[in-house]
């Protein structure tokens, strides 16, 4: 009942948070985090440690799955290069500071070690990403690069990790057996979400119960997480190319009173597992500190200062060398790129460099590290790496969080109104499209004719025109839902050709699914 309590205490607290900072225009996970930490200091507070495998689960894997659902492959694959370079190169990079910082610094610490460090402490968050990405409105090309990164750099840095791992407690390490059991382990992983996506939606695309259709996606999450752990493959990877594997399929075959209320539930919970994630974050304080004395404390601390300026300076020097790079290829091969329009501005870059905030991955990776237990070797400087640790996640989500939106502002960066275009032009082709559908199926009887005028009005809105709409209506559901299946059909088609992005489909798919549940209530 204790633990019962405090969870709902710490919950209470965090909407409470979570509201001051949307006011004050503050992304929330900094203010959590802070929370957290200010409550591991108090003495009463009992304390808490996460269980790795469980915190990996619990609270990566709904996010993740959530960002990959949402996330569209066309403007992934339109902006590879610059998620490819910060997703592995500025992770391989960071990787390597960190450990030559934390050599200098701490002078015994071993090779393997040291590379642990750097590959927990080198992926900025998925969850920490999403959670203060969404409340800032930025071009949409930037949130792509930002949330595109966050999807792969957790599966590169834990693989390295895992190989640091082993070769600090076994003491030898094989580059030639790491590569092919690296490109195995990704292949293995791509495999696998493919065949679960396939398989989930054979058994979903089933069930007609709201109720059941929610409680088996979460399981369904959970499933395909522990499966791909299980066997030794990475659960990061799984899960990202399952979620944007059955985005596509759900999209046809889910109806609209499964995909409007399952869609709030997701929302709900996302935000409900942030909220205890960020929270218990600050709380990892608490025991850390009590295996700590105080001369270890000072010199740690000197340590995972300079491990976190690393981390923050690789990646703004990563960032802006590669946007130099661009910038000299526009410039002296213009003529020859195949890429339209001049590359992205300076500003724009500052901006990704500055978006790098650790989260529950980072800390949950750290904690993981073996513990010495009988014959059973511990992780070498166990306690610093998961001090240092603590540290990063903490700097980096209250210094780059809380600057976000002030440096937004200082560099006049705005939504750039991309996703917007592309939202009217899906409602124009729509509209056309029941519009069609409609002038085939009504005879031009009076009592169907509203429905045609009503799609006319409609058609007018988009063109910018608001004109008033009549309410009487007779005996015309039949058409009405011919003309929204031929509307989700050419929104659909928008989407595969290219023409618009997820983000518009989806805003826009809503939109019918609410017209769909209007037409079935008016059907009963």
């Amino acid at each position: 009942m204790v633990v019962f309590e405090f969870v709902i205490g710490l919950l209470f607290v965090g909407a409470l948070l979570s509201i001051g900072a949307r006011r004050a225009n503050v992304p929330y996970p900094a203010l959590l985090a802070l929370a957290g930490t200010a409550l591991a200091l108090l003495p009463n507070v009992p304390s808490v440690v996460l269980d790795p495998e469980l915190a990996l689960t619990l609270f990566v894997a709904p996010v993740l799955l959530d960002a990959a659902f949402d996330s569209s492959p066309r403007d992934l694959k339109e902006n590879w290069r610059q998620i490819a370079g910060l997703a592995l190169l500025a992770v391989g990079l960071t990787v390597a500071a960190v450990a030559l910082v934390a050599r200098a610094c701490v002078p015994g610490l071993p090779w393997p070690a040291a590379i642990a460090l750097g590959a927990i402490v080198a992926p900025p968050d998925a969850a920490a990403a999403t959670a203060v990405l969404k409340q800032l409105r930025l071009p949409h090309r930037l949130l792509v690069i930002l949330e595109g990164e966050s999807l792969f750099n957790d599966a590169s840095a834990l693989l390295i990790y895992r190989f640091a791992v082993a070769a600090a407690i076994t003491g030898t390490f094989s580059g030639w057996m790491a590569v092919p059991t690296l490109l195995a382990s990704s292949l293995g992983s791509v495999l696998l979400g493919l065949l679960l996506a396939r398989l989930t939606m054979a058994t979903l695309g089933r069930i007609e119960d709201v109720a059941t259709a929610v409680l088996l996606q979460f399981l369904s999450t959970f499933g395909v997480w522990i499966l791909a752990e299980s066997v030794h493959l990475s659960g990061i990877i799984t899960i990202v190319v399952f979620g944007i594997s059955v985005a596509r399929p759900a999209a046809e075959r889910t109806p609209a009173r499964l995909r409007v209320p399952t869609n709030a539930v997701w929302e709900v919970s996302v935000f409900v597992l942030n909220v205890l994630a960020f929270i218990l974050v600050g709380l990892q304080l608490k025991p850390i500190l009590q295996g700590l004395s105080q001369t270890q404390l000072v010199g740690y601390a000197w340590a995972a200062a300079a491990v976190c300026a690393a981390v923050i300076l690789v990646r703004v020097a990563w960032v802006m060398l590669y946007e130099f790079g661009r910038r000299w290829r526009w410039v002296r091969f213009a003529a020859r790129l195949k890429e339209p329009g001049r590359p992205a501005s300076s500003k724009a870059a500052l901006l990704v460099a500055w978006c790098g905030m650790r989260g529950t991955v980072t800390l949950a990776a750290a904690l993981a590290l073996p513990v010495q237990d009988g014959s059973q070797p511990g992780f070498p400087h166990r306690d610093f790496v998961l001090f240092t640790a603590f540290c990063v996640v903490l700097v980096t989500l209250v210094l780059q969080g809380m600057t976000l939106s002030p440096l937004i502002g200082r560099l006049g960066l705005d939504d750039d109104g991309a996703v917007e275009h592309e939202v009217r032009l899906a409602r124009e082709a729509t509209a056309r499209a029941g519009l069609d559908t409609l002038d085939v199926a009504l005879d031009g009887d009076a009592d169907s004719n509203w429905l045609r005028h009503r799609y006319e009005l409609r058609l007018q809105r988009c063109q910018g025109v608001a004109p008033d709409l009549p309410e009487d209506g007779g005996a015309v559901i039949r058409p009405l839902q011919g003309a929204l299946a031929a509307e989700r059909r050419v929104l659909t088609d928008l989407r595969v050709r290219g023409v618009i992005g997820d983000d518009a489909f989806h805003r826009v798919e809503e939109e019918l699914d609410w017209a769909d549940l209007n037409a079935d209530t008016l059907s009963r």
